[in-house]
């Protein structure tokens, strides 16, 4: 027998049945896999079959010791234990023995691709699963531009006379410029010597061998001093000597000399003799002037000028530096690395374009070759390179200037993020890259490119949204398996979306079937819950999932719940892609799966009105005649028994959670189907659980064999809808700028707010975040407004305040406002000025309570000084929940001066002295008259 009970969660009479969505994928049963977290175990992941083996490659680019991240892959078996250790195989020792130089932090494993020939490439190199050795034959060289190191000697000659001063900041500039470089005995060697009036080795080339000795070393290192400044004696000396093998210098090796000084040399004389000796030992000479002893003397510095320049290399735009003091010599650490950096170049390409390339950061195999994206070139616009049998296709810089202007070149488009291929119906190949950094929206371009590497754009797909990556990855997909590409896919993982939220988004792109254009053919549909998921991180094609003869779509989603991730699964058809997904498998638990084949469903929302549960309770007998048959149910404790209506059958309650009912007693015949009950439910407010369900059990004289399926326990997850009340009341709602010199430092009378959260249900909410957003500051940081004290009334509430400086560079598109443009904005917020966010976290809120929480702020009323007379309204605070806001307003107003002219004065001074004059003239002339009558009465 099986009883079958199905829990609805919408109010009588309504009765719908249980919907059931079949997966395509088994997410019941997983394999997983194990490996080191801390080697970033499972960055990339491929499926590859050696002979009639099945595995699951696993890139771990982190795997070594601290000081040497190889990276390797882990070779897991699929189909054996659900929980499956990985056996490591140890690429970096294998595919380095026949180099000669060390390398280190290789990173293998950041880039799989499977060659589809019994092997498999991993960033750089190719590798046979059968043999479990570098496999050669079967795949290309080794294409080394970015991964190779920096082999280069730098002495730093350092100016330590009585002039240069304070000491210190030159310690914070050599401690500074030493963390750029990558010290190691086989790549970058650093040696300081130090001169006055004579020159001290301070540390040889060799004497440290990592970049945190070099770093305290130079701050132990103490001022020579010396009344003279011997340069041209230093730099002879650190030609000559320096760079000797003696003092640890290294055939080969790139020699770079750093001249730091702030004042002219005493024996100028001899500085052609030698800079000729530096010449001759192929010594690069970097020169920086420090102009602070001419500035505190007041002194023209243009002869030391002059003379910088002439120690440095040609041209002095790129190796001649100068700062206006000590001080400032942090400022230019950033621009001497990336020129000391430029250096380092192959003989083959010119200086800092193809060094710093990331070469294997995205790649993709051809039918003639691999297609590497190379990030890093041309000062990070990027590029790509083919490596083939034929040898190597690099394209110049200029081959892609109609896409990527050369004006544009400092903006780090990032081209070769994502690389690919598609095939047309004409049989042509076009290559793929992605620049998703491209004038901060990203693009797609679609190219052909020949054995000389000349390069023809056929198309250009450009991002719609600022900051998206539009362009980080792009997954081309042959839908019917004809061989012909028929869509492009490509990502924005970092979309926003709803409440500005990194959603991400992918676009579909039909590859035309008459022309070779590709045409906008909308966007894959992913939950629609406003969060931070980066829907399109990942793209994958895969083989047909569901049996429908269409290719299928994997999307990852790797922040979607909460950080756990999320995949999604979307099928082909017809040529296209189905924008709406068919399946979701999540890294968490974000649905509640219940026993209805594979029914999967999300949480339902308890609201008012909305308290009862509907459920009707069926039992079937599908064998023989049963006897004495019982059907006994319980119910979770959320769930209250309200009423039941009986169809031939007599139910009993031996608890308050509990029926029992008798089924066509004494016999329930064979085939019998009986709808016993109509139960309904009330949702109580005593017990608040994540779930509510009920679980039946018949009985009747049958075997133990037959016992299995005579239980059925349906049940729901349930979230509960809190009845907040979200109310506000500020003790200042109107504001006047007082005169200068009211209050000596600019900062007003201190006034509160006070915001008020209610919980007027029936349930206690938990976990609940109130923020408030302050506007706080204008134009460079110019407070107006500041929070000095956040007081709440209860102990369950923790209060943040955000620092400004952190909040800032979370709203890019936030201008604000400029204090002489203040007349011009009627209203401060958000959108035209820096806010202090304050978060509240409420652990717990009990029903029929409320917090208050009191904000302390004073007005800043030197900053409307400066701002002529006029009146303005900050919304303050904005209070921001998922269901609630409410903002409150704060009126400023500035009494207006009005200028009186000083000829109005005057002319009104005389206008009344002659005003006056007339009525005393009148009067006089009354007062004559009486006095004549008074003497004629008489």
């Amino acid at each position: 027998m099986s009883p079958l009970c199905v829990p609805h969660l919408s109010p009588p009479p309504s009765c719908p049945i249980c919907l059931c969505t079949p997966f395509n994928i088994d997410v019941k049963r997983p394999q997983i896999f194990l490996g080191p977290q801390e080697a970033q175990f499972g960055y990339k992941v491929l499926q590859h079959a050696a002979g009639e083996q099945k595995l699951m490659l696993v890139g771990a680019p982190w795997d070594g010791t601290a000081d040497n991240r190889k990276g390797d892959v882990y070779k897991c078996i699929v189909g054996g234990e659900s929980n499956s250790t990985c056996a490591k195989v140890n690429l970096g020792d294998t595919a380095l023995q026949n180099v000669s130089k060390q390398i280190k932090n290789m990173h293998f494993g950041m880039t799989l691709m499977d060659n589809k020939d019994d092997g498999f490439v991993v960033r750089n190199f190719c590798t046979n699963e059968s043999q479990s050795q570098t496999h050669t034959s079967q795949c290309f060289p080794c294409v080394c531009l970015a991964g190779c190191s920096t082999y280069m000697d730098i002495v730093i000659v350092l100016d330590g006379s009585n002039s240069i001063y304070p000491w210190y900041e030159v310690q914070n500039f050599l401690s500074n410029i030493l963390n750029k470089f990558f010290i190691d005995p086989d790549q970058i060697q650093v040696g300081v010597l130090q001169y006055g009036e004579i020159a001290v080795h301070e540390w040889k080339l060799n004497d440290y061998q990592t970049a945190e000795e070099v770093v305290e070393a130079a701050k132990n290192i103490s001022r020579q001093e010396g009344r003279e400044t011997r340069t041209a004696f230093a730099i002879h000396e650190a030609c000559s000597e320096a760079f000797s093998p003696e003092n640890g210098g290294r055939e080969g090796a790139t020699k770079l000399m750093i001249v730091v000084t702030d004042g002219e040399s005493h024996d100028g004389e001899e500085l052609p003799e030698a800079l000729e000796e530096c010449e001759k030992r192929n010594v690069t000479r970097y020169a920086i002037a420090v102009l602070g002893h001419y500035i505190r003397r007041q002194k023209d510095p243009d002869s030391f000028i002059n003379e910088i320049k002439y120690i440095a290399s040609d041209p002095d735009e790129k190796y001649f530096f100068n700062v206006t003091d000590e001080a400032a010599l942090n400022d230019i650490v950033d621009a001497l690395g990336d020129r000391i950096f430029s250096l380092e170049g192959t003989h083959e390409y010119s200086s800092f374009e193809l060094e710093m390339s990331q070469i294997g950061f995205s790649i993709h195999l051809l039918e003639d070759g691999i297609l590497f994206g190379t990030v890093g070139a041309y000062d990070w616009d990027g590029a790509v390179l083919k490596e083939s049998r034929n040898g190597q296709i690099i394209p110049p810089r200029q081959a892609f200037e109609k896409e990527f202007p050369l004006e544009l070149k400092n903006h780090a488009a990032y081209l070769g993020y994502t690389v690919s291929s598609i095939k047309l119906r004409n049989g042509k190949w076009l290559y793929v890259a992605g620049a998703p950094r491209f004038k901060h929206k990203g693009k797609v371009i679609l190219f052909e490119m020949s054995n000389s590497g000349s390069v023809a754009i056929s198309q250009a797909l450009i991002g719609e949204q600022i900051g998206s990556y539009f362009g980080s990855e792009v997954c081309p997909v042959d839908v019917n398996g004809d061989g012909i590409t028929d869509v492009l896919l490509v990502a924005a993982p970092m979309y926003l979306g709803a409440q500005n939220k990194e959603t991400g988004r992918v676009y579909i792109y039909k590859v035309g079937q008459v022309n070779t254009r590709l045409v906008s053919n909308g966007t894959l549909q992913a939950d629609k819950k406003p969060q931070d998921s980066r829907f399109g991180y990942s793209l994958a094609a895969v083989s047909d999932l569901n049996h429908d003869g269409f290719n299928d779509v994997v999307v990852g989603a790797p922040l979607e719940d909460n950080h756990r991730g999320a995949v999604y699964v979307y099928h082909g058809n017809r040529g296209t892609i189905m924008p709406q997904y068919k399946q979701v498998s999540d890294g968490g638990s974000p649905y509640a799966s219940a026993s209805c084949l594979k029914q999967t469903q999300k949480p339902h929302v308890i609201r008012k009105g909305k308290k009862k549960v509907l459920v009707d309770v069926v039992l079937e007998n599908k064998k023989e005649n049963a006897y004495n048959t019982t059907l006994r149910l319980w119910f979770s404790s959320n769930l209250h028994f309200a009423s039941l209506t009986q169809l031939k059958v007599e139910c009993t309650a031996p608890s308050a959670h509990t029926r029992s009912c008798s089924v066509s007693y004494p016999v329930f015949q064979s085939g019998a189907k009986v709808r016993i009950a109509r139960m309904l439910y009330a949702l109580g407010a005593g017990s608040v659980t994540q779930w509510e369900g009920c679980r039946q059990s018949d009985d009747s004289l049958e075997s133990n064999e037959t016992l299995a399926d005579n239980t059925a326990q349906p049940f729901a997850y349930v979230l509960y809808e809190p009845d907040l009340f979200l109310s506000s009341e500020s003790a200042l709602n109107r504001y006047e700028v007082n005169a200068v010199g009211t209050f000596p430092n600019g900062v007003g009378p201190e006034f509160r707010t006070t915001v008020k959260v209610q919980n007027l249900g029936c349930y206690t909410v938990g976990n609940l975040s109130v923020s408030m957003y302050l506007p706080a500051a204008a134009y460079r940081n110019s407070f107006f407004l500041s929070v000095t004290r956040i007081i709440a009334d209860n102990v369950s509430v923790t209060c943040i305040l955000q620092n400004l400086t952190e909040a800032t560079p979370r709203h890019p598109g936030v201008h604000p406002v400029h204090p002489e443009e203040l007349m011009h904005a009627d209203k401060l917020n958000c959108s035209n000025s820096w806010c202090q966010v304050v978060t509240c976290e409420v652990a717990r809120l009990a029903r029929n309570s409320e917090v208050s929480i009191r904000l302390l702020r004073v007005i800043h009323e030197d900053f409307f000084w400066t701002v002529s007379s006029g009146g303005w309204e900050e919304a303050a605070p904005s209070l921001l929940t998922p269901s609630f806001s409410l903002q409150t307003i704060l009126e400023i107003i500035q009494p207006k001066r009005i200028p009186i002219s000083l000829w109005i004065l005057i002319g009104s001074i005389i206008g009344g002295l002659l005003l006056l004059a007339l009525i005393i003239f009148c009067l006089w002339k009354v007062g004559g008259s009486v006095e004549r009558l008074r003497k004629c009465s008489l």
